[in-house]
């Protein structure tokens, strides 16, 4: 197993929970929020989705799927085109609505870009500083890993509040 196909693994077990947390629901079953100041089913689904595209892009030195394929005009928020979630209020969160398929269809388009990316990694590029903001700088395995880890996270919060919607 090469390093490229490890990281591709952990990407397509965060698609499957997304598929696995949004399957069958309703917008508003998406949208319902289980405590007032909690995230919903489609905000985190959108968010996590919103980092993968924005980090792995940036990454990659491509466009994100968001802007190029349509899917900021698709979802019709009412944010700003680079807006990935961090920071939102319960306000902001509670803007973010929208059907299963969306969700999924975004979801698969930026996994598709992801992978198409990952597929040609190599181990010797894992230490490449991708962001020297921090102290220490950011390696392309530690961006990689924080991606993985923050989306499967949500993934998780995602199937739980499902399966709380389920037991109703």
């Amino acid at each position: 197993m090469t390093v490229a196909d490890l990281v591709i693994d952990g990407f397509g077990r965060i698609r499957e929970s997304v598929h696995d947390a949004v399957q069958g629901l309703s917008v508003d079953q998406l949208a319902e929020r289980v405590a007032p100041q909690a995230n919903s089913i489609a905000w985190l689904v959108w968010h996590l989705t919103r980092v993968q595209d924005d980090h792995l892009a940036d990454l990659a030195g491509t466009e994100q799927v968001w802007t190029t394929r349509g899917f900021h005009e698709r979802f019709a928020l009412p944010l700003d085109p680079a807006d990935t979630g961090y920071g939102h209020s319960s306000a902001t969160v509670a803007t973010v609505r929208a059907p299963a398929d969306l969700l999924t269809e975004y979801h698969d388009a930026v996994h598709a870009q992801t992978v198409a990316w990952l597929d040609g990694l190599e181990e010797s590029q894992l230490d490449r500083i991708v962001d020297e903001g921090w102290d220490p700088p950011v390696s392309l395995g530690v961006r990689l890993v924080s991606v993985l880890d923050d989306d499967m996270q949500h993934a998780g919060q995602a199937a739980f509040i499902r399966g709380i919607l389920d037991q109703r």
